[in-house]
């Protein structure tokens, strides 16, 4: 049973019930849901993973958000402005993600953040290619990927 995807369906069935799609509704939703399923579940063994976990979900909220914005803006000033400062490439990421879910989660949150797409996963599952608009310093690049995977894997396991 995954608590944390049942949290996040309520929280959506929540705002939708009551018309609210704003951040403060999907806050409230979230905290209801969360209440709920620790309350119908607590002798279930998956709820003391559970408790574990939002704090992470939170974190990565936060860590993605902020990720976000600092690469649209970094896109921003490149196209706005005489210079441009991309040096394209692709690179290998070695992957630590296991399952479908795991590297899915990955892949779209490297594909949402402007300058980067994840292009390929090998045959065998282990490495990811992904295309990178500022490709100065591959290690550079590997550790800022290999942290967003680290906060992936936090919440998903």
């Amino acid at each position: 049973m995954n608590l944390l995807l049942s949290n996040l369906v309520l929280a959506m069935i929540w705002a939708a019930l009551t018309d609210t799609f704003s951040g403060g509704g999907l806050l409230a939703g979230f905290i209801l849901s969360y209440l709920v399923l620790v309350f119908v579940f607590r002798h279930h063994p998956d709820v003391r993973k559970y408790r574990q976990q939002v704090p992470r979900f939170i974190s990565f909220v936060v860590f993605f958000t902020k990720e976000l914005i600092m690469a649209n803006l970094k896109v921003a000033y490149d196209v706005l402005t005489p210079t441009h400062l991309m040096k394209p490439g692709v690179i290998a990421m070695p992957l630590r993600a296991e399952t479908d879910m795991e590297i899915t989660m990955l892949a779209n949150a490297i594909s949402l953040t402007p300058g980067s797409l994840s292009l390929d996963v090998s045959t065998d599952r282990r490495v990811l290619y992904v295309h990178v608009m500022y490709l100065y310093n591959e290690h550079d690049v590997l550790s800022e990927l290999k942290r967003l995977e680290t906060k992936i894997l936090r919440v998903m396991r």
